[in-house]
């Protein structure tokens, strides 16, 4: 019981690595601002809602942060050029593209497929990676053949997995994944994560000995969905609950979520690869995983590698999706999907831990219709959001092992520390734990 005793007291700042990792800093206000990626009154959402989907064609952000508009017939594009945005005359309509998705659907389940409306060639794409042998390939060529001229086929290197393996901050048997972001219910906190992680009863905990318990998965959708809540330990999820790590030492406050729109320029942070960027490249994505089908996806030319699942993905300090997975790395490129935070947050009827905004307005005042958002910034011009040091807890141990880029290290001290203590204790638990991570080193989920 002594050596448990001194483990626990050198361990203190464990479940710190988690909190900071998920989201760390700031006020514990369990309030939320909802923002749209609209700019009201004028956007491309807006638009297409109006003129309906037997019109439209869907809406993306141009270079210049216009919004434009697929329509199908003139006076559709009258209406889109009244507004102050850009028509796109298109020959398939919403309805015949997502008709084209329903067929797919409905035919028997290829793994290593995906497939999505691309709003701007107005083409329905269908990505087969490498798994896929010749003869599913030419059996779902032919069936988008069938189809249509739109649906375009595509082969993509790599594979389509989720992304569960790695140097992370939070493990457990179920897997090992990174955090996204802090949400409540009022009472207690949690960490919404990738639902891939693991199944609900999962014990998540800080360090590889399994010794500091963070929380227990409560809630998980996957496949179907990719979110998951993890219950803090504690039941709270401490100060600096609104801040994003982006590395070195800084952060990023999120201050509302939203729906991201095609052509926006996004950021992602992973405990892995730190803070990458690209561009929305499709909404309402299905992507069939190994493990089965996630449909409602948001698709992003944003790299991701091994360990950076369940991370947050942000724009303009607007909580977006969390990791889900994907194909690539960040060396050669590829493509990664996201869960929505916006559906997550619907479903599981929980808020975003969130920042004050820059006017001074408390979180529980809905913001103002006619204030801009990130959609009306040229993709090129965007960046993830307001910059704080992350967590206001300085140099301590806690604050420099929310930075991504040291996280690593700073797991590695802790294990080292604790590695002659715990070795006798947790001899059978390691020994289950290094053939679950031989398992999944093989590939990214």
């Amino acid at each position: 019981m002594t050596r448990l005793a001194a483990v626990g007291g050198l361990l203190l700042g464990g479940a710190m690595v988690t909190q900071a990792a998920m989201a760390s800093e700031t006020p514990n206000s369990s309030s939320l601002v909802r923002s749209s990626a609209d700019t009201a009154g004028q956007t491309g959402t807006e638009l297409t809602k109006r003129l309906g989907t037997a019109r439209t064609a869907g809406s993306w952000i141009g270079a210049d942060g216009r919004p434009v508009v697929a329509v199908t017939d003139d006076a559709a594009a009258a209406e889109v050029r009244k507004a102050g945005a850009e028509p796109k005359m298109v020959g398939h309509s919403m309805n015949e593209l997502k008709a084209a998705t329903a067929t797919l659907k409905d035919a028997p389940r290829v793994p290593g497929t995906a497939w999505s409306v691309d709003y701007r060639t107005n083409k329905v794409v269908v990505q087969a990676d490498s798994t896929v042998s010749a003869d599913d390939w030419s059996r779902m060529t032919k069936l988008a053949s069938g189809i249509g001229g739109f649906v375009q086929m595509e082969r993509t290197k790599g594979e389509f997995t989720t992304r569960i393996n790695g140097a992370l901050p939070i493990l457990s048997t179920s897997g090992r994944c990174s955090a996204g972001f802090n949400v409540t219910n009022g009472q207690q906190d949690f960490i919404l994560t990738a639902g891939h992680c693991g199944p609900n009863g999962s014990v998540w905990f800080a360090n590889g000995q399994a010794s500091q318990q963070v929380g227990q998965t409560v809630d998980s959708s996957f496949p179907g969905g990719d979110y998951s809540v993890i219950q803090y330990a504690g039941g709270k999820a401490g100060e600096g609950a609104d801040i994003v790590a982006i590395g070195n030492g800084n952060g990023v406050r999120i201050t509302g979520f939203g729906d991201p729109v095609v052509g926006q320029r996004v950021f992602r942070s992973g405990s892995t690869t730190g803070l990458r960027d690209g561009q929305v490249t499709a909404l309402n994505s299905t992507v069939n995983y190994p493990e089965g089908t996630v449909t409602g996806l948001i698709e992003t030319n944003v790299c991701a590698e091994p360990g950076d699942s369940g991370g947050p993905m942000f724009s303009e300090g607007i909580a977006l999706g969390v990791t889900s997975g994907g194909s690539g790395d960040c060396t050669s490129g590829g493509t990664t999907f996201f869960q929505p935070v916006s559906t997550a947050l619907t479903q599981t009827k929980l808020k975003l831990i969130v920042a004050a905004r820059a006017d001074g307005t408390r979180q529980n005042q809905p913001a103002p219709s006619s204030t801009p958002t990130q959609a009306a910034i040229a993709p090129g011009s965007a960046a993830p959001g307001s910059t704080a040091p992350v967590g206001g807890i300085g140099t301590s141990l806690a604050g420099r092992l929310t930075d991504p880029l040291t996280i690593g290290p700073g797991l590695l001290v802790i294990a080292a520390s604790m590695g002659a203590l715990l070795m006798t204790r947790y001899l059978r638990e390691e020994r289950d734990r290094k053939a679950y991570q031989r398992y999944y080193s093989a590939t990214w989920g």
